[in-house]
């Protein structure tokens, strides 16, 4: 087990890295902890030895259940259960449900500690570390939230053995990512050294950057087209998925702007093809859509904003020429 420490001052915290760490959950609850709030879906079927009063909230699956909804049900169900500011919450399972869960915490009775326990490897090596938090509307992707960093995350390994090859997938398409923002070249790493990389690179950055005022955008490398792709397909193209297709299209559009050359597109396509990853989707897409879309996203200001590559590495970049914006969707089509 490996330990790494998200630097933020007094709110610094400790991300666990291995197999069978579990058992340390209990170690960062506060002493005034009374009650232990499980937030949970039915199907991931991890037990958590809490040592204190506990009880299990089950949410609902899919991103149609990632909602201001879930989050006042979970709410009244906390009220109803005598949950207090003093207790702590544990948000169990994928992105969605450390997302709804840390949200739902940092709101409750103006804020009270949760912990993060992902288990997925999309869970560990980005959305259950960094302290965002959130739920989407019928208008796009994670529009309602709030910056909450947790009292620790628990990345055990050992509740990956159980996914299926799509939720692997949703991950690889996050560590792709990790291989343009300063990380190690993984394809040789095991599975272990892999999430401990990815890690090292995001808690360097939102250390630097804690509320995306600036650095901590790179982090939404290929998320512009992707979370444009999840609500225009209602939500039935995986994270990840459209996270590929989104890194292969911002490759295309940093080229047609001159940012990076015909090696490093190149580059970019071995790098999704050794995590097993589609840079195409396959289906035409809707230009007229999917701009609109892009300008709901949360990065646009005055513009739409890409995080592209170049020759100072990976950052955010206003781009006004929609052609360029058309003709780099042939190639993912």
């Amino acid at each position: 087990m490996k330990e790494i420490k998200v630097n933020l001052g007094e709110r610094s915290y400790p991300v666990l890295v291995g197999a069978n760490c579990l058992d340390n959950v209990a170690k960062y609850y506060p002493e005034s902890a009374k009650r232990v709030a499980i937030v949970t879906q039915k199907q991931i079927g991890v037990a958590i030895p809490s040592g204190k009063n506990h009880k299990v909230f089950d949410i609902g699956t899919g991103e149609n259940s990632k909602s201001i909804e879930t989050v006042i049900e979970l709410c009244r169900a906390w009220v109803d259960w005598g949950l207090t500011r003093s207790d702590i919450v544990i948000g169990l399972g994928g992105g969605m449900v450390t997302d709804v869960a840390a949200f739902a915490a940092s709101i409750y009775h103006r804020g009270l500690n949760v912990i993060n326990i992902p288990t997925t490897l999309l869970g560990m090596v980005d959305a259950a570390i960094g302290g965002k938090t959130g739920v989407n509307l019928p208008e796009g992707k994670n529009l309602i939230g709030t910056f909450w960093q947790p009292k620790a995350v628990i990345c055990d390994t050992d509740t990956l053995h159980s996914l299926p090859d799509r939720e692997w997938k949703c991950g690889y398409g996050e560590v792709a990512k990790y291989h343009f923002l300063g990380a190690d070249d993984m394809r040789e790493f095991g599975l272990i050294n892999t999430v401990l990389e990815c890690i090292k690179v995001k808690t360097n950055i939102v250390a630097e950057d804690e509320r995306e005022t600036g650095k901590r955008a790179v982090l939404n490398y290929g998320h512009t087209l992707a979370h444009a792709l999840e609500f225009e397909n209602d939500f039935t193209l995986a994270h990840g998925e459209a996270v590929a297709v989104g890194i292969r299209y911002a490759a295309e559009v940093a080229f047609l702007m001159g940012r990076i050359g015909e090696e490093r597109v190149t580059y970019h396509e071995e790098i999704l093809a050794h995590y097993g990853l589609q840079m195409k989707l396959g289906k035409s897409i809707n230009l007229e859509r999917v701009t609109s879309l892009f300008l709901r996203d949360k990065k646009s200001q005055d513009g739409i904003t890409f995080v592209l590559d170049g020759e100072n590495g990976v950052e955010p970049v206003l781009v006004h020429d929609q052609d360029i914006l058309e003709k780099a969707l042939e190639v993912v089509q």
